[in-house]
């Protein structure tokens, strides 16, 4: 059995975002960029909380005198997987915890030593059940201590992982509430406003037309005096003749 057992797996990946500051015209709203609540929590780095256990299995595993146990296909078993752990922790997890204490809040480098923990404590617990079989009690009662210890660590880890990974999802959705309330703000501001329209003035009152006067001048006639007759009749017919 080799240490590339592993029974974590892993399938979450944030890639890294990157913001440009827009500021939004005078007298336009603005948007907050981060709460508070989302950048108190700074995580501790990997081999803070991983490394008093891991140093305690190391030790361990190099105290442990195959010698004393009994012989058979448990003990050989046994051996192969502490010559695995002990070639596991002075080169590959040193590394992995390494990278993740320079960089303790991307998760693309806790998740790495998460799997390998994972790989390394269920390696640890065939040692530790193939000496509850073959091993002296003494030996038995220092490697069950020691993986109850990695075991503590164990979680620890993961529950900052997870905590990681939920501080982060919450920045992304504020993060993506402020581009669409600033690219609202910029596409409100660079739309023109509509004039006000000022209401028409009164129409002026129309003035009644006085009525036309005549030019003719009325006719007078005087008293006593004899119409002209219509040219071509008689002024004084003749009597009629019997």
């Amino acid at each position: 059995m080799g240490i590339s057992r592993a029974i974590f797996v892993a399938t979450m990946f944030f890639s890294p975002m990157l913001c440009a500051a827009q500021t939004a015209p005078s007298g336009g709203p603005t948007a907050s960029g981060t709460s508070p609540a989302s950048s108190t929590f700074t995580p501790s780095a990997p081999s803070d909380i991983l490394k008093p256990a891991l140093e305690e299995v190391l030790q361990t595993v190099d105290a442990v005198k195959l010698d004393k146990w009994k012989r058979g296909s448990v003990r050989d078993e046994a051996g192969n997987n502490i010559d695995a752990i002990q070639r596991y922790m002075s080169g590959t997890l040193p590394e992995l915890i390494k990278e993740g204490d320079a960089a303790p809040g991307t998760l693309s480098k806790m998740l790495p030593i998460s799997r390998n923990i994972d790989a390394l404590y269920d390696v640890l617990v065939h040692v530790e059940e193939a000496a509850r079989v073959s091993a002296p009690g003494d030996q038995v009662g220092q490697l069950q201590q020691a993986m109850a210890d990695l075991e503590k660590a164990r979680i620890a880890f993961g529950n900052q992982l997870q905590q990681t990974a939920t501080v982060q999802e919450k920045q992304m959705v504020e993060l993506h509430t402020t581009v669409q309330t600033q690219a609202a703000s910029l596409k409100a501001a660079a739309v023109p406003k509509p004039e006000p329209k000022c209401p028409a003035p009164p129409a002026p009152a129309k003035k009644k037309k006085a009525p036309a006067k005549s030019t003719k001048a009325p006719a007078t006639t005087t008293p006593g005096a004899t119409a002209k007759p219509a040219t071509g009749t008689l002024a004084n017919p003749p009597a009629k003749t019997q």
